[in-house]
This record gives C-alpha cells, structure tokens and sequence, in this order.
C-alpha cells in the first residue's frame, strides 16, 4: 500500500507569539520532522506540506509569517497545498491528489497536535486511508489549563486503533523498510 507523509502546518504563523511558542512541547520535533521526512525521500515516496489560513494574527492570507519554517527540506517536486480548515482535506484538493498518487496510507506529521493534525487523522480515516499519527514529530501548546502532556495523552487514546496507529519514527522507518522488501 503506497504511503505519502503529511507535513501539517509547519510554519512561522506559530513563531508569532515568541511566548507561545516557547510553550511548546517536544524538543525533538524539528529533529523528528526531518528524519520523516528524509526517511520518504530514501523511499522515494511522496511528501505533501500543508499551510494554514485564518483570521488569526500570523495566519491570515498574506501574513509574512504564513510560510514552511525554516529547518523543512521542501523541495519544488513536493506539492505545497493552502487550507483554510483545520483538516488538510475539506478545503483543498488533498484527497485526489493522494488518490492520483496511489496512496491509501497516510502518515501525518505537524502542529498542533490536538487540532489540525488529530482532525486531519479522523477526516483521512473516514475516507478510508490506513492513518499513522506519529506524535513525536507532532508539536503542541498547553491550553487553558491542560498541559501539554495532557493534551498529548488524550489525542493518542482517542485516536489509537479507532482513527490510526500511534507511532513513532522508528516505527515507520522499520514499516517503510519491510513494506519495501
């Protein structure tokens, strides 16, 4: 079953608020991220970066902020996809190009944990894709007064073996390299 990465909202929107975002959780995401992503490269799979718009500061259709951040190794071949929902399908054409492709498994990948990725997971597994939510190369920001590592907690058990598989990266790099063979 042909696979392609997710790459969800990883852009300098969420580096707005310098406070906010060092709030975050995960000091390995950027790590986790690009091992992802050089991972589907080896495999010459497809990477598919996603970018959000709202109204909100930061995030907003011509914000200078509302670009991939910096440490992603996007390259021209790699469609680059604007949603202004917080699933990576309902308002772009996501799912038919994943359909052109061949992919009935996504893995998915970004910020915020909690909100576009968990969402973009349960729309994906709706529409029958085999789904890999792979948490460590997801970020988040405590709200209200949850904390991140609840946050975090709660995605996984809502989301395991109903919506995806919670994985890490070893994880997909040991599934990449026996669906290969």
């Amino acid at each position: 079953m042909r696979r392609a990465l997710l790459v969800i909202d990883i852009q300098d929107s969420f580096k707005y608020d310098p406070a906010r975002w060092a709030t975050r959780n995960n000091p390995a995401f950027e790590e986790n991220v690009t091992e992802l992503i050089r991972t589907f490269r080896e495999a010459s799979l497809p990477i598919i970066f996603v970018l959000h718009n709202d109204s909100d500061p930061g995030f907003r259709v011509g914000d200078p902020e509302v670009r991939l951040m910096d440490f992603l190794d996007r390259r021209e071949s790699d469609p680059l996809i604007v949603k202004n929902t917080r699933n990576a399908f309902t308002s772009t054409d996501l799912q038919q190009r994943l359909d052109a492709l061949g992919v009935r498994h996504v893995v998915v990948s970004g910020i915020s944990t909690e909100q576009c990725c968990e969402t973009t997971t349960r729309v994906a597994a709706d529409l029958g894709y085999d789904v890999d939510f792979v948490t460590e190369a997801t970020a988040t920001f405590p709200i209200g007064s949850l904390s991140t590592d609840a946050i975090v907690e709660r995605t996984e058990v809502v989301l395991n073996k109903r919506f995806a598989r919670i994985m890490k990266v070893s994880d997909v790099k040991e599934g990449l390299l026996v669906s290969a063979t």
